[in-house]
């Protein structure tokens, strides 16, 4: 019964196979094999357009050469308080760019609030040189509390980005479960609303180390071949990472994954919402599950051999907890059975 993270589960059979089926012969390195030059046009296809694609090994090195890629002197990128790159990432989006701010704006459910972004953008009027200047704006799609953006929630978050001539990056490290969720094609949970730069992650649903930056606009990207390398993610034997994404994609197995993990996280919620043991923090929209229990309940799971982690009650949400109580995420990924659900909803009962 682990629900600790989509990171704990290990590689789909099928992209096991693919990295073993590359691992024998001779192919170009440094990202110019067949393979490599396969899978740039397999991401064309995918998002409808031609697109820059750049593969790194982690998310984190997505998102800061994203931001590098975009950097301006003074520089302040706009995400969610509660944002994956502002709380989790160590400070590495500052130390890529240079020491470029990243500036959090509020909103409930860890959704960017249109009205919030606005009026902090509105505190770096232009020319104000002591304050610096805009430079990007990035959501988590997938939210970091595992709700979703809307596609009207995007385009008004495109619109303001528009207005300021602002890049909007999307910060995907489960793009393929809120992709499922929403029952959209990529094209349209992106660059059709207005989103210029994807972190494409897929790590965490089901390849070993296989995380990709997709530029809607090639020209965009024409500094990021020296960026990437002098970051240290210009991969020798880069055709490991392209074989991953080849099983990934082919015949949707990414979606079937992600649609799989999605279904467990229902379950579970489902189990909760039923249970007199626990509650549910707020509905979870994709692949994890935000729930309450008390202190010994979360003892009594744990010693039957529950995994999951505790979590910080978002700052939007004050009072949402009692004394003695905790919150916790549970994460459902592609590896996730559904007896190990149902037995862990048996244990709250």
């Amino acid at each position: 019964m682990n629900f600790a993270s989509d990171n704990w589960a290990g590689a789909h059979p099928v992209i096991a196979q693919r990295l073993l089926d590359a691992a024998s012969g001779f192919a170009a390195p440094y990202g110019v094999s067949e393979q490599d030059k396969h899978i740039e046009q397999r991401f064309n296809e995918l998002f409808e357009r031609e697109v820059a694609v750049f593969f790194v090994g982690t998310g984190t090195a997505a998102n800061s050469l994203a931001l590098a890629t975009v950097n301006r002197p003074g520089g302040v990128s706009f995400c969610h308080r509660e944002a994956h790159m502002l709380e989790d990432e160590c400070g590495a989006p500052e130390f890529f760019t240079h020491g470029a701010r990243l500036a959090p704006v509020d909103g409930d459910f860890g959704k960017i609030n249109p009205q919030q972004l606005k009026a902090e953008i509105a505190r770096f009027p232009p020319g104000f040189i002591h304050a610096g200047q805009p430079m990007a704006i990035s959501i988590t799609q997938a939210t970091e509390i595992g709700t979703l953006y809307q596609p009207e929630h995007i385009a008004a978050i495109a619109d303001i980005a528009k207005q300021h001539d602002l890049p909007l990056h999307m910060d995907g490290a489960r793009f393929a479960n809120a992709l499922a969720a929403l029952a959209l094609t990529p094209a349209q949970m992106t660059w059709k609303l207005g989103v210029d730069i994807v972190s494409f992650g897929a790590t965490k649903n089901g390849c070993w180390c296989a995380e990709a930056l997709v530029f809607m606009h090639p020209d965009q990207a024409k500094d990021l071949p020296f960026i990437r390398k002098r970051a240290a993610q210009l991969f020798s034997k880069s055709r490991f990472i392209a074989c991953q994404f080849d099983a990934y994609l082919e015949g949707d197995l990414w979606l079937q994954m992600a649609n799989h993990a999605n279904a467990m996280a229902a379950r579970l919620q489902q189990g909760i919402a039923a249970s007199s043991s626990a509650r549910l923090a707020w509905p979870a929209e994709a692949n994890e599950v935000f729930a309450v229990f008390s202190e010994p309940v979360a003892a009594r799971l744990r010693q039957n051999g529950a995994v999951f982690y505790p979590w910080n009650p978002p700052r939007a949400r004050p009072g949402l907890l009692k004394d003695g109580e905790i919150l916790v995420r549970l994460v459902a990924s592609f590896a996730t059975r559904q007896h190990e659900v149902d037995r862990f909803v048996d244990l709250l009962r």
